[in-house]
């Protein structure tokens, strides 16, 4: 049964379990994925009892300690990297509850949870402690893709120890002279006579690089072999554990991999994040320097495999993103409605009771603004962790072919548009608070300082624009984007058919979806890839209003017909997105259709 309207007063400021309860159940019903094979041991009740395991956890043991997390960030005395104890004993905690491996298959340790599921309880620990739960993020994620790439030893050796929490484990792309520029890695891989590698390289921006949080810390390398191709066609993927690992899965010698520094962020604090030196021969495995990794796969493949992890990581950030914002949005409003100031419009007695400030319409206005971002950018990311179970258990196959093509291309949308908007709820969350929400007493500036970085790793708003337009929305001849207008248009039909929005509102979404498919059509129309691609990531930005404007009416035709405060807020927040929000992509799509070439013709002499 669904929880009453009544408790939604009592809910945590972390997130809204009765949101999270209508987008499982009452619109994407997670709960008919129990009728798959995968899924069938499984029911509501197992579903609940995770996200209410959670919500403990996550109140309980990473809540408490975000704030120091903060204040006392990961220092480094030269051989240790030193983080406050809370972090460990929380990780322990995650760990003995098996929610590393919560979608994995149960005969490597895991609770084999379908994704929606996985990702809904995740969220709160994002909302709790981003800085604590990136240690099991990227451990999940770097799981996942040695599962689908690695060979069965790598599975055995690695990641059922991560499943368990004693390893962790990391991704190793960028390099000091190249961050996102993945073509321009120069870390080398010696292949040995043994079937090993020896790396020799520098590696940037490693997010957990290095702590005493487990046992060992596995890190997935990126980098080239003697004689690969030039490019990104040259890179492959190797598995370089912290200390290698025995044939009876004790720990052996430690590699030659070693702290170089720490990097100290803007926020994300509680995260130790590194630079990472391979090979320099501080630690001499086997009696000799280098560091000693695994091939993944087959050489000059591993972008394709990274793929697999930084896909997975970007809806994650989309997930944190959104998170982020949810806990910035339920603060504020907790703030407002008990925070009293001013007196009602027209009121002239000075005597007169100051009123809480969600009595003002501006402050409201900030409220239902974050609302309609919030709500519709979890929607999003749940909604592809939905499109990843069905391409994952579907029995029909062309339904799971069309899931993965749709996932493809909701992929940087979900990365892109929860971290730039949802952001944006979090600067309103300091707004309602006024001076109070610019200082450290109050949760909302870690929010945002916080949030601030999901705009940047897993690739900024501009690789993220480049991919929809470049790739995503014209490969297999534009399947892609067919497929998302088509279910567009059949939500704005089921609407209509149900009453479940006003007509204007509909029809808005409708013509914004016939002119993301007119301009896409423009923009290539010249075949000149330099002026389609100038203003990407406007493209990206309009393109994603469209996405959750249409998830905002799914959620109203799920909402329809049922009465009650939270439906009420539900109708009001889509109303608020549907006539503020989507009406923006008018200009935008105006200057796109120009083909527009101020900003490719500008000269760096100007700037």
């Amino acid at each position: 049964m669904d929880r009453d309207d009544t408790e939604v007063d009592m809910a945590s400021v972390l997130m809204s379990r009765r949101d999270l309860d209508f987008l499982l159940y009452e619109w994407l019903d997670a709960e008919s994925l129990t009728s798959r094979t995968r899924y069938a041991e499984h029911g509501r009740d197992t579903f609940d009892a995770v996200l209410d395991l959670a919500e403990q956890i996550a109140t309980e043991n990473f809540a408490p300690h975000n704030k120091l997390n903060d204040a006392q960030e990961p220092t480094f005395d030269g051989e240790r990297v030193h983080l406050i104890p809370e972090v460990k004993a929380a990780l322990d905690i995650y760990s003995r509850t098996g929610f590393v491996g919560a979608t994995m298959d149960d005969d490597i340790g895991g609770m084999q949870l379908p994704h929606v599921v996985a990702s809904a309880a995740f969220s709160w620990f994002q909302t709790a402690n981003a800085g604590t739960s990136a240690y099991p993020f990227l451990s999940a994620a770097h799981a996942h893709l040695l599962v689908a790439h690695g060979s069965p030893d790598q599975v055995d050796r690695f990641v059922r120890p991560m499943v368990e929490g004693r390893f962790f484990g990391t991704m190793c792309l960028s390099e000091p002279q190249a961050g996102s520029s993945l073509a321009d890695v120069a870390t080398m891989a010696e292949p040995q006579g043994d079937g090993t590698y020896r790396l020799r390289g520098n590696k940037m921006w490693i997010s957990g690089g290095d702590h005493e949080l487990s046992d060992n810390i596995i890190h997935l390398v990126l980098a080239r072999t003697p004689g690969a191709p030039a490019g990104v066609k040259g890179i492959s993927l190797f598995v370089v554990p912290r200390f290698l690992v025995n044939d009876d899965g004790t720990l052996g010698e430690r590699n030659d991999v070693v702290l170089a520094g720490l990097n100290h962020k803007m926020g994300f604090r509680g995260t130790v994040n590194t630079l990472l030196n391979f090979g320099e021969g501080v630690f001499e495995p086997g009696g000799r320097p280098g560091a000693i990794g695994y091939l993944v796969g087959e050489e000059n493949r591993g972008l394709a495999y990274m793929f697999h992890m930084m896909n997975e990581a970007r809806i994650g950030v989309g997930l944190g993103a959104a998170c982020l914002g949810y806990t910035g949005y339920l603060r504020s409003l907790a703030y407002a409605r008990t925070r009293t100031q001013g007196r009602p419009l027209g009121a002239k007695d000075p005597a007169t009771p100051p009123i809480p400030i969600v009595e003002h319409a501006d402050v409201r206005r900030m409220l239902l603004a974050q609302k309609s971002y919030v709500e519709g950018g979890l929607a999003l990311v749940l909604y592809c962790a939905s499109l990843m179970d069905e391409y994952q258990t579907a029995t029909d196959a062309a339904a799971a072919e069309g899931a993965h093509t749709l996932l493809d291309v909701l992929t940087p949308i979900a990365k892109s548009w929860p971290s730039q908007w949802c952001l944006a709820a979090n600067d309103l969350a300091i707004q309602v608070h006024g001076g109070y929400g610019y200082t450290r007493e109050y949760d909302v500036e870690q929010l945002y300082r916080d949030n601030r970085l999901n705009a940047i790793h897993e690739g900024t708003h501009g690789i993220q624009g480049l991919d929809l337009l470049g790739r995503k929305v014209v490969m297999d001849g534009g399947a892609g984007l067919r497929m998302l207008l088509a279910r567009i248009v059949d939500t704005c039909d089921r609407a209509n058919a149900m009453g479940a929005a006003p007509s204007e509102d509909v029809e808005r979404v409708r013509e914004v979806a016939d002119r993301l498919a007119a301009t896409t059509a423009t923009l290539w129309s010249t075949g000149d890839a330099a002026v389609a691609l100038a203003n990407s990531t406007v493209y990206l930005e309009a393109t994603g209003h469209l996405v959750v404007a249409w998830l905002w009416l799914e959620q109203l035709v799920a909402a329809a017909g049922k009465d009650g405060d939270f439906y009420d807020g539900k109708r009001q927040a889509a109303r608020y997105f549907l006539r503020w929000e989507l009406p923006k992509t008018g200009p935008q799509f105006d200057l796109l259709d120009t083909l527009d070439r101020t900003v490719l013709d500008t000269q760096d002499a100007w700037l």
